[in-house]
């Protein structure tokens, strides 16, 4: 418990600093507590420290993990999304960040429709382009907008990335301007979708992705560790 309250009041004095320097609210910048290595006692005490959105990569997690704390948590799905796991993912996700697949998306906006919901989604973005990353280019997203838009119970919030894991700050922040200037473009291309939301930024380069514009933030090891 003291461990995490340390670990939080100090990614919070984090926020708040970073978001002064760049003249922005820190309550702008929504924290996603990312629980993929964190048990269930550890949900349930940051959510007793305060936490209301808690981020899950694999379904099943999802579904333990969200039974555990009250109602009032947000819960975000940030992991690749199997097409097999979508009946467990669409009831309890305020929002999923990971949609790359058309295919995936329509299977989506199918049981959304079916339990009368409509579901936030972000685009995963590719930024660096690596191979072993899941995403989309960013030159293939606004065709992929274009092919999303017939899908009454989908809601396209905004869109995500996953930085490369290295130390080069200066590379991690071009890609990060790149994933905002896209946003500003796409939101101009498609005035009726108003997308708000830039997830990124991780634990170890938060910072530099509330610099550039994030409005969501997805924390794991600056507070488990």
């Amino acid at each position: 418990m003291n461990n995490l309250a340390f670990n939080l009041k100090k990614l919070f004095k984090d926020v708040e600093e970073t978001c002064k320097k760049v003249s922005r609210n820190p309550q702008e910048i929504r924290i996603i507590a990312a629980t993929k290595y964190a048990d269930i006692q550890q949900v349930q005490l940051l959510y007793d420290l305060g936490i209301r959105d808690f981020g899950e990569n694999k379904a099943d997690d999802l579904v333990c993990k969200s039974k555990c704390v009250k109602v009032d948590s947000i819960w975000h799905f940030i992991g690749h999304l199997q097409s097999n796991k979508i009946k467990k993912v669409v009831p309890i996700a305020e929002y999923i960040h990971s949609i790359d697949s058309i295919s995936t998306l329509s299977k989506i906006n199918d049981f959304a429709k079916h339990i009368s919901k409509i579901q936030n989604v972000l685009i995963e973005v590719n930024v660096s382009e690596e191979e072993t990353k899941y995403g989309l280019k960013i030159k293939e997203v606004n065709n992929f907008i274009h092919d999303s838009l017939k899908y009454d119970n989908i809601k396209i919030c905004g869109l995500m990335t996953i930085a490369p894991l290295t130390n080069d700050f200066i590379y991690i922040r071009k890609l990060f301007i790149s994933l905002k200037i896209a946003l500003d473009d796409l939101n101009k291309s498609f005035k009726n979708l108003n997308m708000s939301e830039l997830s990124m930024g991780m634990s170890n380069d938060f910072k530099i992705a509330i610099k550039e514009g994030a409005t969501m933030i997805r924390i794991g090891s600056a507070i488990f560790k």
